[in-house]
């Protein structure tokens, strides 16, 4: 596949710890007219490695990379140009995954992607959203995007001072224990306002908890 001289090929590096999906991704896009593969990554460091070595326009990442840094991390450090090469312009980061929880977009979205796109995507909308992010324009698949309206027309929840003052403690990495002696509670307690701050924002995990509540802006 070759692109006129006017038009170079959007340059596009895939990150998947699973090699059969790269393989995949790899014989769908090289038949693809406007898009070069030019890098695979199986983790997210080597992602960042190869990303200074190849220097895309496009990386398209899964979220999950088994162990290591994830790919939250990853798209972090090469949409804000902390990568090995910050000196280089940072490329576009569309995330394709197959997760679509609230937190997991928040968290994708914060770290700086362009774009955030489901497995079970048609190739052709695959193609659009790479041609979307490397031009700049945010690329959603329909069910994230409706999830995202959805957030955007729930009023922000009602913690509690007592809630907010744990959401914070949760945000610096503290566990149960540690919360409860900086806020001189029982531990039993710390448990009771989890459960409600959980159920306020819609997760079931500490990490999705800071995740919407930092999306969500309440941290502040």
């Amino acid at each position: 596949m070759t692109a006129t001289d006017a038009t170079p090929p959007i340059r596009l590096l895939l990150c998947d710890d699973h090699a059969v999906v790269r393989a995949g991704l790899l014989a769908l896009l090289s038949s693809t007219a406007g898009i070069e593969v030019v890098g695979e990554a199986g983790s997210g460091e080597e992602a960042l490695a190869m990303a200074a070595r190849v220097r895309p326009d496009v990386v398209l990442m899964d979220l999950q990379l088994g162990d290591g840094m994830d790919g939250v991390e990853a798209t972090r450090r090469l949409a804000s140009g902390t990568g090995p090469a910050p000196e280089e312009p940072a490329p576009r980061v569309l995330v394709l995954t197959m997760f679509d929880t609230d937190a997991d977009i928040a968290r994708a979205i914060e770290a700086g992607a362009t774009g955030y796109l489901l497995k079970a995507e048609r190739p052709e909308e695959l193609f659009a959203a790479i041609r979307n992010a490397a031009a700049g324009r945010t690329a959603l698949s329909a069910p994230v995007a409706d999830r995202l309206m959805a957030q955007m027309r729930t009023p922000r929840p009602t913690l509690s001072e007592r809630e907010r003052d744990i959401l914070q403690q949760l945000a610096r990495g503290l566990g149960n224990r540690e919360i409860a002696r900086a806020l001189f509670i029982s531990e039993a307690t710390v448990k009771t306002h989890l459960g409600r701050i959980y159920g306020k924002l819609g997760v079931d995990t500490r990490a999705g908890a800071v995740a919407v509540a930092t999306e969500r802006r309440l941290l502040g």
